[in-house]
């Protein structure tokens, strides 16, 4: 596909889709679902991105290869649930870490993103078959 539009548009789309999932997980980090939606916005931002160009600028722009990004988000969601454990309460019960300056990490945060990193590279690591089969016929 050799299309100048979406050329532009996935210049100027993906750091303004990878703004917004950002956002998406952050203000979603207290209720459900900011890490499924981030990553979604995060992996449509990458599709339209590669969609001109190919399966080797969408792993470029990647910097590390989808199934590694699935696999670490898999892995950090599962490691979010350990804390609950330590504390003997029942698996992925909510944990929070309170600093002086009113910094405050919880384990639902560190489960979003495990989600969102799931997530988006589930869906490249599929874009970026999909793009590699088309180039092979």
């Amino acid at each position: 596909m050799n299309s100048p539009i979406l050329n532009v548009a996935g210049r100027m789309l993906l750091p303004l889709a990878l703004l917004f999932s950002l956002y998406l997980l952050w203000r979603g980090h207290n209720a459900p679902g900011g890490g499924f939606v981030g990553g979604l916005v995060a992996a449509a931002g990458f599709t339209v991105h590669a969609l001109p160009r190919g399966r080797a600028a969408l792993l470029k722009a990647l910097r590390w290869p989808p199934a590694s990004i699935a696999g670490t988000g898999l892995l950090l969601a599962l490691a979010s649930g350990l804390p609950a454990l330590f504390l003997q309460t029942p698996f992925l019960t909510h944990q929070w870490q309170f600093w002086d300056k009113g910094f405050a990490l919880s384990t639902a945060l560190v489960f979003d993103i495990g989600v969102y990193l799931a997530v988006l590279g589930a869906v490249c690591a599929f874009v970026g078959y999909y793009l590699g089969e088309e180039a092979d016929h």
